[in-house]
């Protein structure tokens, strides 16, 4: 039977002999969840907002939820542009600012350790420093040096000696310190007690020698006429202690000495600083006696090659030149000057128009005016007396009045020869209205016209009334 039975399932299935047998597709069937798992969601369309979505309600047929999702479809693709999504991606990329009114949290500070909680420690006192500083500053403070003169001067008896005050102070001098000191004794009249400063000044090793104090003290000594009780040898001094008791002479009016001094030194071929000749000529030129002198030290100024004066010294030894009449010496030192790059100032410019104006080379002087305005010198009450009494030379009416009320305007009052000068200018061009009316601003400034002026102002006025 057993045969019959496979044999007759054999012969209807004749397949079977392929398939497994339904005990082993029972064991490896899957559920039906599994069988057929329900379609993963779709995540929504970047940028549809999902909140504007109306809510349903009731649930609609397969035919009202295809119309509904196709409009929905188009609406979703016209609602945002790629232009708008980018837009409002690039604001998250960035921090969002704050509220204005929200406060800023600050983070408070950690706590103290207990190991940095001990005080700090007192510097380590550096005594080099210390002790360098107020060495440098008081050694070379002026306002020091000179204080250490009131209290020499102070002193309570012309017998105590100057150690009573310098000895509390010696660690604090250097070299050239005490040459301020002196010099102010100088100042003060007290020619022994810059000599008793000197003195200390010897017995320190740390001050002495010093050809600066020795210079200061020879030139107080010399300036009050004390130069003998000061023993040294000339033959050996240096060129600063030479030029000082030069300078020493010549302020206390020794010029003489000072003269000897100078032919010394050229004797022994020592080159002195030019502002000693300088000094020289200026004070020997208010002698009309003896310009002659003052020629002499021109000329030895002139030969020097290595000249070197300040603005102020030149023009003083211009205006000496003009007084002698050394008219070339002038324009020789007029050109040194603006050949070393330096700038004239209105008196080196008014030196040189008087110059040639008392050369009469009145053409020369105004091109000279010319230079002057092309400069933008201000120019000062000498400038304009110079260079109206220039303009009255050469009868020019028309440049000597425009002159005359640039002086006003400047705010300065007209001397009583620039009244005179721009009287006779309008006399000799025969203006008698002008010369009315300056006459009146002199009679305004309390002046008085001379006789000379006032006659040929009365000849202009009966030939005015005679035509």
């Amino acid at each position: 039977m057993m045969h019959c039975y496979i044999s007759s399932s054999l012969s209807f299935h004749p397949n079977l002999q392929h398939r497994p047998t339904t005990k082993v597709n029972a064991k490896k069937k899957l559920t039906k969840n599994l069988r057929n798992p329900r379609r993963t969601k779709l995540p929504p369309d970047f940028g549809v907002n999902l909140f504007l979505r109306k809510p349903i309600t009731q649930p609609l047929s397969p035919l009202q939820e295809q119309e509904q999702q196709e409009p929905e479809e188009e609406e979703d693709t016209n609602v945002w542009e790629p232009n708008e999504i980018e837009a409002i991606s690039s604001l998250f990329q960035q921090r969002i600012p704050q509220k204005p009114n929200k406060p800023i949290r600050i983070r408070p500070l950690p706590l103290p350790q207990p190991h940095k909680l001990r005080p700090l420690p007192l510097p380590t006192p550096k005594h080099n420093i210390k002790n360098k500083k107020p060495v440098l500053s008081l050694s070379k403070d002026p306002t020091f040096l000179i204080t250490l003169a009131r209290d020499i001067k102070n002193l309570p008896s012309p017998e105590a000696d100057v150690s009573l005050v310098l000895n509390k102070w010696s660690t604090f001098l250097r070299k050239g310190s005490l040459s301020t000191t002196i010099r102010e004794l100088g100042h003060m009249g007290l020619p022994e007690r810059a000599l008793q400063t000197y003195r200390w000044a010897e017995k320190h090793s740390h001050l002495f020698p010093d050809n600066t104090i020795l210079a200061s003290t020879i030139q107080v000594l010399a300036e009050h006429h004390e130069l003998k009780l000061l023993k040294f040898d000339n033959s050996l001094a240096s060129k600063n202690v030479i030029e000082a008791m030069i300078k020493g002479c010549i302020e206390g009016g020794w010029l003489n000495l000072a003269r000897k001094l100078l032919l010394i030194a050229k004797s022994n071929n020592r080159v002195l600083d030019s502002s000693i000749y300088v000094k020289m000529i200026l004070e020997i030129g208010k002698n009309p006696d003896k310009y002659h002198l003052v020629v002499a030290l021109l000329d030895e100024l002139k030969d020097r090659e290595d000249l070197k004066l300040s603005q102020q010294d030149c023009t003083s030894v211009m205006k000496i030149c003009v007084k002698l009449g050394r008219f070339e010496l002038v324009e020789c030192l007029f050109d040194w000057y603006k050949e070393s790059n330096r700038e004239p100032s209105v008196v080196m410019y008014t030196t040189m128009i008087h110059s040639r104006y008392s050369e009469e080379k009145y053409r020369e002087a105004m091109s000279m005016v010319w230079e002057m305005e092309e400069s933008n010198c201000l120019l000062d009450l000498p400038a304009y007396r110079v260079v109206i009494r220039l303009f009255v030379a050469l009868d020019d009416l028309g440049r000597a009045m425009r002159y005359y009320s640039k002086l006003k305007e400047a705010g300065f009052t007209p001397t009583y020869d620039i009244f005179r000068d721009m009287v006779s200018v309008c006399i000799a061009s025969g203006r008698l209205t002008k010369c009315r009316e300056i006459c009146k601003e002199v009679e305004d400034a309390g002046l008085r016209l001379d006789a000379d002026t006032l006659c040929r102002l009365l000849q202009l006025e009966n030939h005015t009334m005679s035509l």
